[in-house]
């Protein structure tokens, strides 16, 4: 079952370590226990930036394979950013 997400941020466009900072700018910007929808590629930024995030107090709650070869990543926001 698919989560829904209060808000959405396609970093497709980017490269690391930008895809980090645009998921984390987008946390920034929800209160805590909403959920944050990140669309990744493959490669570096589905294996770095919910490892990141979780680093940063985040909590991972699903990962899904999209059939476009991407990832759809849910985080929900456990932290205040920078706290």
């Amino acid at each position: 079952m698919k989560i829904r997400g209060n808000a959405f941020v396609d970093t497709t466009n980017v490269i690391c370590p930008i895809t980090y900072f645009k998921a984390k700018m987008a946390l920034e910007k929800l209160e805590k226990g909403q959920i944050l929808e990140i669309k990744l590629q493959e490669g570096e930024p589905i294996l770095n930036v919910p490892r990141r995030l979780s680093e940063d107090g985040q909590k991972i709650h699903q990962v899904i394979k999209n059939e476009d070869d991407t990832f759809s990543v849910f985080v929900e926001k456990v932290l205040s950013i920078g706290k």
